[in-house]
């Protein structure tokens, strides 16, 4: 095997570790980690948890000399001065354990998991428990951690799941993640949104990045004047890969201004055609108002979580 190889098999043994140890966490926002984090002075790991969910530093005697001299040798601790620090988080999602990038997400290929990843996955249940169509194959799109198409290959075993990004790290994650899981009907793909894969689907399904990120990180920046350019790009490309009866269900932000919504604008030309039935709600009026404060954001009223769901009906 190669050491990237050995690398994610030390990662998906650990993630079997903290199963069997019934490890459990669940995300917060940014904003409420940094919060719960200055409870501290300062922030010292006193287990797991707080190793692998808080992402906070721990001295090595927190573990078995054997066992952090594996996860150094395979990138997932690293030394933070005299103190030591994961590269990776395990987040809760149902039953499922969940590997990403660790607290703060600063990396350019940062794989992030919060509040918007839970709202997705309970978004993707709604709708199979809607849907009355057979999913024969199935695709998401900027995959990330691998979360969507985890959701879709449990509820739907017998489905070919796709699961694409152009981030390799998130490749990664998601094949461990698709492993720990035993979603055996998950394979992951390199592509720049369906570029690289054929044919017709019959669920696509995305949570894109839909921030206007200074730093351009893959995770955040959606592109576009307000981060919508990437949400359009999937409808406009989505839509003539979607089999007979296919749904595309797009989960997204939207920066909205004087009381307009621009990435609805946007997308309306796209779906005038009469082969195509659509519904557009918001999921969450309100969301990272913090970004409100940030250069470009000085019209913007708020940000909104949007759902998307489009059917082919011919």
């Amino acid at each position: 095997m190669s050491e990237q190889q050995i690398a994610d098999r030390t990662l998906l043994e650990l993630g079997k570790r903290l199963a069997a140890q019934d490890y459990r966490f669940i995300t917060p926002t940014p904003l409420t980690h940094e919060r719960v984090c200055q409870r501290f002075a300062p922030p010292l790991a006193k287990d797991r948890r707080d190793v692998f969910g808080w992402s906070m530093p721990f001295e090595h005697t927190l573990f078995p000399a054997q066992e952090l001299a594996d996860l150094e040798q395979a990138a997932i601790v690293e030394k933070d001065g005299s103190l030591w620090r994961s590269t990776v988080r395990w987040s809760s999602l149902g039953p499922l354990l969940i590997a990403h990038s660790a607290y703060p997400t600063m990396q350019s290929d940062a794989v992030f998991f919060g509040p918007d990843s839970y709202r997705f996955a309970q978004l993707i249940e709604a709708h199979l428990q809607q849907r009355s169509e057979p999913v024969r194959r199935a695709v998401d799109i900027g995959c990330g951690s691998g979360i969507g198409a985890l959701v879709v290959a449990r509820a739907r075993p017998d489905a070919d799941v796709l699961a694409v990004d152009i981030n390799p790290r998130a490749l990664r994650l998601s094949a461990v993640n698709a492993e720990l899981a035993q979603a055996r009907n998950v394979s992951a793909y390199h592509s720049d949104v369906l570029g690289s894969v054929e044919g017709l689907f019959d669920l696509i399904i995305a949570n894109p990045p839909y921030m206007n990120d200074s730093q351009q990180r893959a995770y955040r920046h959606g592109g576009g004047a307000l981060g919508e350019a990437l949400s359009v790009r999937i409808v406009r490309e989505s839509l003539p890969r979607l089999d007979k009866g296919g749904s595309l269900l797009l989960y997204t932000g939207v920066a909205m201004v004087a009381g307009t919504d621009p990435f609805l604008e946007s997308i309306q030309p796209l779906l005038g055609d009469d082969n195509f039935s659509w519904t557009y709600r918001e999921l969450d009026p309100d969301v990272f108002g913090e970004e409100l404060l940030k250069p470009g954001y000085e019209r913007v009223e708020r940000i909104a979580v949007v759902a998307l769901t489009v059917t082919r009906r011919y």
